[in-house]
């Protein structure tokens, strides 16, 4: 009996439209315009060009010398997860151990905490403008997105607020998950203790999860908190409310490449979980996970100056962006982005590939976080010369012909 032929068997087994449907990043779209181009500044990404402090990789390698190449558990190493467990607990009431799982980075932990709440055809309610992935997910699990948008506001609209009876009104009974980034990603915008605590008892009556991506937690700039960390919902939820909080090493640690993260569930999920990442990842690496132990048990030497030089990184840059006729920005309480507008300059994904092109400039369109913010772009300031920030100025200025 014959074969079918290769292309007719294709015709028949496409990919699942889910993922058919996809946008591509159109962060990447633009940066891919750009690499390999040395006259590029290039803002694009949201990392720090610094290189993880040289403890953290010496751990790495002494771990790697000692022939720790082998499987490790699921959850994570015990001591890393003690780690995580202490660390939390310095920033937010008591978070047991129980309830740690270690995941390959902030991206894996949010796909399998997905995995684990929304099934085919649940309702997922997402504040935008936001990080791309978190919508994506949801679609990939084949679940029903409903965007919920933050409100520009302030002069020039370039101060993002969020509407929060609108919010509230948008999470029904129907909902099955609610997923919020604070300090997001790419506005800087950052929920109070007030607005999580009203979300927190609304999503409790409607019996709704809670997805709270919190991996810019301590990259925050304003002085109303004893532990200098952003918001949590860590610090009004009790430990078995339906909620789940997304940590990483990448941003405050300097360790993006590592992917190295960790879920804060409540306890009888854990060991569900750890089954999923047997079926994603099976487990971090061990080296990886020996170089967080110490990034963990040394934060003070790492995270307090990484805050302190990307707050004075924004202090330089906003000013410099809002004096060019017709920007529009204002200062972000958290992250490491500068949101702006251009008067006259809608498309901004057209604008970001002839900034790159015509200036040698790298920003992220923002049409990359949702249709509200096209006419956006996003500049990641996490610069180690603080210089190169003005010196793009400069550029976008010239590429504005402004004099």
């Amino acid at each position: 009996m014959r074969l079918a032929h290769t292309s007719s068997f294709r015709s028949h087994t496409p990919m699942r439209a889910a993922v058919r449907n996809l946008t591509p990043s159109l962060i990447r779209e633009v940066a891919n315009a750009g690499l390999g181009r040395d006259d590029v500044l290039p803002f694009w990404f949201g990392e720090s060009d610094e290189v993880t402090p040289a403890f953290i990789r010496e751990a790495a390698i002494a771990s790697l010398e000692r022939g720790e190449t082998f499987y490790a558990h699921n959850l994570g190493l015990p001591e890393l997860r003690e780690a995580i467990a202490q660390y939390m607990s310095r920033l937010h009431p008591l978070v047991g151990v129980e309830r740690i799982a270690v995941t390959a980075g902030g991206v894996n932990g949010l796909m399998i905490a997905m995995q684990a709440l929304v099934d085919p055809g649940d309702e997922v309610v997402v504040l935008t403008p936001v990080w791309p992935n978190l919508t994506a997910q949801p679609l990939i699990l084949g679940a029903r997105l409903r965007c919920v948008p933050l409100v520009p506001a302030g002069e020039g609209g370039a101060q993002w607020q969020l509407d929060l009876d609108a919010l509230c009104a948008a999470v029904t009974p129907a909902t099955r998950l609610l997923v919020l980034n604070s300090p997001n990603n790419p506005t800087g915008w950052t929920l109070t203790a007030q607005e999580q605590q009203r979300l927190l008892e609304h999503c409790r009556r409607t019996g709704t999860w809670i997805l709270a991506d919190e991996v810019y937690e301590r990259l925050y700039f304003c002085d109303d908190t004893a532990t200098g960390a952003a918001p949590s919902f860590l610090d009004v939820a009790a430990p078995d409310d339906r909620l789940v909080v997304v940590h990483s090493f990448s941003k405050s640690f300097l360790m993006t490449g590592w992917r190295l993260g960790w879920l804060v569930l409540p306890a009888e999920l854990t060991e569900q979980v750890g089954k999923l990442i047997e079926f994603n990842t099976s487990c971090n690496s061990v080296f990886t996970q020996r170089a967080g132990v110490v990034a963990l048990q040394r934060t003070a030497e790492v995270t307090p100056r990484v805050v302190a030089h990307l707050r004075a990184c924004r202090d330089a840059l906003v000013p410099q962006l809002a004096a060019l006729p017709g920007v529009h920005v204002a200062p972000a309480p958290g992250g490491m982005y500068a949101f702006f507008r251009i008067d006259g300059h809608g498309d901004s994904l057209a604008v970001a590939k002839r900034l790159v092109a015509e200036a040698g400039l790298g920003l992220a369109p923002g049409a990359a976080f949702a249709a509200e913010s096209s006419a956006w772009l996003r500049w990641c300031f996490a610069s180690r010369d603080i210089s190169r920030l003005g010196e793009g100025v400069q550029r976008l200025a010239g590429w504005l012909g402004v004099r």
